[in-house]
């Protein structure tokens, strides 16, 4: 491991002399990759020069304990090699980790989809709670959302609704969101107090890059329509939304949230190529099997990975076994433990895969 860190660190040294070639500038696509390769690397070699130096402190205490005679100075040497060799040890710990192979993905912008499952009426509104909450906590956390298409009901709910959260790591943060996740509580619509078990669909889709998906013009139909939903005056009546449909695999994209036909068009488009994408790596990792057991999960949208249990104010995480008492805050977007939760987890899976 000492041995690629080494070589590493000569990658990111070469990767600096480039940065300072005024000529690098020129080539915008040649820029933009090499920054990225670099900003991925930058945590490693600071990590490895971190342990470097904490390495070179140890063989220094190291070689002045075989050369010190006196008992005070040897004691007190011995005391300075157990603390660098602990650290030493959680360096290492921390270089494995980031040694790990990066999902490719992780910086990506995401598109995510809510979709009401069983339970009706009050499967559409716990779908509506499932967007305000990751909403809440995207813009919390500094990402932008922007609304690309919805199917609202009239009490106000979601039969569907797709929206984007843009901004560096995007995907790492919301890709174990993908899934089926459940409420028990008394619905709204319902007068006797019954308890009631309903559930939504959520996909968390890495936006596609236009160099990783090519659409063939030819293979889409593009019609325009007047815009539906719950009514109300947001609804936009004139014939500006736009009905995509992709003949090859029979993907019909919808969207209406703009006035402007092409923005809708645009936004249609952008959702199109997020979704050939995600086709395309879910095709992928069906050939890499381990791929799949080194992870939390599937992230097969059929899979139940969580249930809010209103009546005991608690969100437990069927993957990782975890649950919490703060239902009211969770609702309101402070997600970011169990965030953190299962990409710890994740990344002691795939520790072990490597073990």
């Amino acid at each position: 491991m000492l041995d690629r860190l080494k070589e590493a660190e000569k990658r990111y040294i070469s990767m600096e002399e480039a940065l300072a070639d005024p000529n690098i500038f020129a080539d915008n696509e040649k820029f933009t990759q090499l920054m990225k390769d670099y900003k991925a690397l930058t945590p490693v070699i600071e990590k490895f020069r971190e342990y470097t130096s904490v390495s070179s402190a140890h063989a220094d205490a190291q070689a002045m304990l075989d050369d010190s005679p006196e008992p005070e100075l040897r004691e007190m040497i011995v005391e300075e090699l157990k603390d660098t060799r602990a650290k030493m040890d959680v360096l290492l710990d921390e270089l494995k980790i980031l040694l790990l192979p990066r999902d490719e993905n992780d910086d990506k912008n995401v598109m995510v989809e809510i979709r009401s499952g069983a339970g009706g009426e009050e499967a559409a509104l716990f779908a509506g709670v499932l967007y305000r909450m990751y909403t809440m906590y995207a813009e919390n956390a500094g990402f932008k959302t922007s609304l690309m298409s919805a199917n609202e009901t009239e009490l106000g709910g979601f039969k569907e609704i797709t929206f984007m959260i843009e901004g560096d790591g995007a995907y790492s943060r919301f890709k174990f969101e993908s899934g089926v996740h459940r409420v028990q509580r008394v619905p709204e619509t319902e007068s006797q107090g019954r308890i009631q078990t309903s559930t939504a669909t959520v996909a968390v889709l890495p936006e596609a890059e236009d160099v990783e998906v090519e659409i063939n013009p030819a293979d889409i139909i593009i019609e325009s329509c007047k815009s539906s939903g719950a009514g109300g005056q947001h609804i936009n009546k004139t014939e500006s939304a736009v009905r995509l449909t992709h003949k090859p695999t029979g993907i019909v994209i919808e969207c209406q949230e703009e006035r402007s036909q092409f923005k809708n068009k645009d936004k249609a488009l952008k959702m199109l190529k997020t979704k050939l994408y995600d086709i395309k790596q879910r095709e992928q990792n069906e050939k890499i099997a381990s791929d799949r057991k080194s992870q939390v999960g599937t992230g097969d949208r059929s899979e139940r990975i969580r249930t809010y249990n209103y009546p005991q104010g608690r969100i437990t995480d069927h993957r990782i076994g975890l649950t919490l008492f703060s239902l009211d805050s969770f609702l309101n977007g402070n997600i970011g433990d169990m965030i953190d939760a299962l990409i710890t987890a994740d990344t002691a899976e795939k520790l072990k895969a490597t073990e």
